[in-house]
């Protein structure tokens, strides 16, 4: 047969609120402890940890962190102003180092030109000297030329033998005379 709602409890209802209630109380005794026992657990260490926390020797090592992180973060900075005039000192170097094989080239290129120019000049100073000892050689053979003819008119004018060689040898003369003349000049 099926139960219904009007069963009847075999068990007397006192009982089975007393039974109940030993087993909340028990329950809740032993859910309480278990809450003292963490809160005692993570209370001690919490309060030690607090304790230490404000000590002396914890604010020293915090105040001493504190300015190791300071001078750190100044010595970045440094170290980053000096890495950037390092790179602005490297570029420098670099224009310097470009400008001067720059104007290594161009000197180069000066003395290629200048020795092209002495070896130009030293050419011409060459060829100067030739036609200056063909000169010299000409001037002393019509200064010879000249002596012959002076002691030849000086010989007509002493012994006139005729007429007709005197005057051919006065446009001859006049020639030589002028030649000579102009080469000196």
């Amino acid at each position: 047969m099926a139960s219904t709602l009007y069963d009847y409890c075999r068990v007397p209802m006192d009982a089975i609120l007393k039974k109940d209630g030993d087993k909340r109380c028990k329950l809740l005794l032993g859910i309480g402890i278990l809450v003292l026992l963490i809160i005692v657990i993570l209370g001690v260490p919490l309060i030690i940890f607090t304790i230490k926390a404000n000590s002396e020797a914890c604010r020293d090592g915090l105040r001493a962190v504190m300015e190791c992180r300071n001078v750190t973060h100044l010595l970045q900075q440094e170290l980053t102003e000096a890495q950037k005039g390092f790179q602005d000192v490297e570029a420098q170097a670099a224009t310097c180092n470009h400008t001067v094989m720059a104007l290594m080239a161009s000197l180069d290129a000066e003395k290629a030109q200048g020795q092209k120019k002495v070896e130009e000049l030293e050419g011409e100073i060459t060829t100067l000297n030739h036609k200056l000892q063909d000169a010299s050689a000409e001037v002393e053979r019509l200064r010879r030329e000249n002596q012959v003819l002076s002691v030849r008119i000086a010989d007509t004018k002493y012994y006139p033998s005729s007429q007709d060689s005197s005057s051919a040898a006065a446009p001859q003369l006049l020639f030589v005379l002028l030649g000579l003349s102009a080469l000196l000049q």
